[in-house]
This record gives structure tokens, sequence and C-alpha cells, in this order.
């Protein structure tokens, strides 16, 4: 998955955690929640409405594709939850993250690279 595929999977699935997110689909999105981040600091100095409203959309799209991620290594989404733990939670949850995918299917939809 390249980036722009990635990005427009991310913000096409805002409000969904069905189903599995590849590591690649995660860290495309990643890279442009950063990229975004950096131009709004800059064009908008992080304030007034504009940037709130984009930082609450960027945000929820961040994690709904997170806890797609999780469910791509058979976690519950549940377990973003240990990212409020203090560094060992985002240790963890980091560690998750660059892991590779569940092989075949699991209980939240079919491995989306295809390989059983």
């Amino acid at each position: 998955m390249g980036f722009m595929e990635a990005v427009t999977t991310c913000f096409s699935k805002i409000v969904s955690i069905e189903g599995r997110a590849r590591r690649s689909e995660y860290w495309w999105f990643a890279l442009c929640v950063y990229i975004i981040d950096i131009v709004l600091g800059l064009v908008l100095h992080e304030q007034g409405a504009i940037y709130t409203i984009i930082s609450l959309v960027v945000g929820l799209a961040s994690l709904t594709v997170s806890i797609r991620r999780l469910h791509d290594i058979g976690k519950s989404g549940w377990w973003i939850l240990i990212s409020l733990v203090p560094i060992v939670g985002v240790i963890l949850l980091l560690i998750w993250h660059i892991k590779d995918s569940e092989p075949g299917d699991n209980q939240y939809g079919p491995n989306p690279k295809g390989v059983y």
C-alpha cells in the first residue's frame, strides 16, 4: 500500500474500527499526520477553529487506524488504552504497531495482505 492509498483509506474509514489495517497503511498515515501537523503549525500557528477542526478529524482517523492495526495482530482495540500507562504503555503499543500481521483470517476479518 502506497502513501496516497493509505491516506485515502484512513480518511474513508474515519469512523470505522471494523477490519484490519496493514503496517504500511498505519505508518504511511502516521507520516501524513506529521506532515499535516507541521504544515498547520506553520500556517495557522495552532490558533483558531480551523486548526481545531482539522486536528479533531486527523486525530479520529489516527485513533481508528491504530485500532484496526491492533486488530491486524489479533488484539482487541481496547488495548489502545495501554498508551495511558506512562512510558511502558507507549513502548508496548509501538512494538505492536511494528509487528507483522497475524497470518490468515482472525476474529476481525481476513488478512489484508491476502497471505494465508
